[in-house]
């Protein structure tokens, strides 16, 4: 859709209802608007791209995805040995590089610095190089596409675009999933936990977009989106996708901007699954902290032992760990002799994403990623806070009523998904996996819109209030009517 449908820009234009009052139908007074855009490290927007450079970089972006997560090169023959997605991450960053360079603005970008000079001083001195380096190397290339997302999704109606082949793409990954019985389409989700995870990430986009439509066909299609994601879900018979899958559950009704309608979607969700998850996920379910879950035999209790050798190897290396993927090539060291009824663990992975964090890259790395969450948490609550509509109107294709701007729902849906990650990956070694990194470059995005759109009213704002001043009202004496 054009740019031009944009509401902030037929605001600015004054297009709306022949209003020549520029920025009148902010719902903010001007002060409050520019206090809250000079509260934003960012408060003058990029110049934009010209038009060539724009088109290919979305592209790049969209096609980088669909083979990252819809992974054609698992389903169709002999595309597996061309390294299509790291030549688009490549791509892609020289694509950045030639319109305008790198932007650091931004503290989720400047953070990547650190973890790339950690993770170097780890490659001559790790246990295993070889897996320190080709770590390095996979996350320089999830470093590339982090750039295009961030560069080249400058705006609303791209973002909309991406999310709608973001949606299709896992409404195939977890039609797939189903039919294969819960298991991944393969690549890094292969695994059932896995797969799991990267459903109850998209989740809330599913949930959150519903909210931001009327008209019944919209409806339905959202609600189709969510059944569909819920039934991948359930085929996993994932216990730690389901601690996931209920916190973003919990999350979605918290963020809910109508209780009422959340009551019934959420109450519909629950009769989904209760009619059509099998009595062997229940089972499951419910085995998660049953004595032969915990005990010596059971993975629960296996998943304990393996996260106390995580710990130790942590407090013998707290300041960077003992390097990326090197979990699996240090835990026989650490070990010291203990075995898990009678086994070593050697070559085990965590089995938990943050315990692989602190393990392989320590105090240092912990504060790193932390950060960046935490950063992407303040930029979701500064978007809800203000990044607030006109009036009642359509806009990308939807009805948006006042308080309810698609964006709004965006910074909810971005916020329940990195819950999803943040839960599902306390019993599943995803820290390497491109998910998080990519929602954080997405959240990234989002707030760089925001802080555009900001930036145009509370500009047109200033402008309609010098200009008013400036011109005489009608009724005002002898100034009305110059003689």
């Amino acid at each position: 859709m054009s740019t031009d449908s944009s509401p902030f820009r037929m605001a600015l234009s004054g297009k709306e209802e022949g209003n020549l009052s520029i920025g009148k139908d902010v719902p903010h007074s001007s002060d409050e608007r520019v206090a809250a855009i000079g509260k934003s490290p960012r408060t003058v927007p990029a110049a934009p791209l010209p038009e060539g450079d724009a088109k290919t970089g979305i592209y790049l972006v969209i096609v980088y995805l669909f083979f990252e997560f819809g992974r054609p090169q698992e389903w169709i023959p002999g595309l597996s040995a061309i390294p299509v997605p790291t030549a688009l991450a490549i791509l892609m960053f020289f694509k950045v590089f030639m319109t305008g360079g790198i932007d650091f603005s931004r503290i989720q970008t400047k953070l990547w610095i650190p973890l790339f000079v950690v993770m170097a001083i780890h490659v001559p001195i790790a246990a295993n190089n070889f897996w320190a380096i080709i770590t390095l190397k996979d996350m320089f290339l999830v470093f590339c596409s982090y750039l295009g997302i961030i560069t080249f999704v400058n705006s609303v109606e791209k973002m909309m675009t991406l999310m709608k082949m973001w949606l299709g793409i896992h409404a195939f990954l977890a039609i797939m999933g189903t039919l294969q019985g819960g298991i991944g389409i393969g690549g890094w989700m292969g695994d059932e936990n896995d797969f799991c995870m990267v459903m109850d990430m998209v989740v809330p986009f599913a949930y959150f977009l519903l909210f931001s439509v009327t008209g019944a066909v919209q409806k339905i299609k959202y609600l189709a989106f969510l059944g569909t994601f819920l039934l991948a879900a359930m085929a996993t018979l994932s216990r730690g996708g389901f601690i996931g899958l209920a916190a973003v559950g919990a999350y979605c009704w918290y963020r809910s901007p109508k209780k009422g309608s959340a009551l019934v979607v959420l109450s519909i969700a629950v009769m989904f699954m209760v009619l059509f998850a099998p009595q062997t996920y229940w089972d499951e379910v419910a085995s998660s902290t049953s004595d032969e879950t915990m005990g010596e035999e059971g993975t629960g209790g296996a998943r304990l032992y393996t996260w106390g050798i995580g710990v130790d190897m942590f407090l013998h290396n707290p300041i960077i760990g003992v390097g990326q993927s090197n979990f699996p090539w240090s835990i026989g060291e650490y070990e010291e002799g203990r075995t898990f009824h009678t086994r070593s663990f050697a070559g085990r992975q965590a089995h938990s994403a943050w315990v692989t964090l602190i393990a392989e890259l320590g105090l240092v790395g912990t504060l790193i990623v932390g950060w960046m969450l935490f950063q992407c948490y303040r930029d979701l609550a500064f978007i809800r806070r203000t990044f607030a509509p006109p009036q009642l109107k359509e806009k990308h294709g939807q009805i948006i009523k006042p308080g309810e701007d698609v964006c709004v729902y965006l910074a909810r849906a971005m916020e329940g998904s990195l819950i999803g990650f943040i839960m599902s990956s306390v019993f599943i070694s995803t820290l390497w996996y491109p998910s998080m990194w990519i929602m954080i470059g997405l959240v990234v995005a989002l707030r760089n819109i925001s802080d555009s759109e900001n930036a145009k009213v509370g500009s047109a704002t200033f402008t309609s209030n010098s200009l008013s001043a400036r011109l005489p009202r009608f009724g005002q004496g002898r100034a009305a009517y110059p003689s």
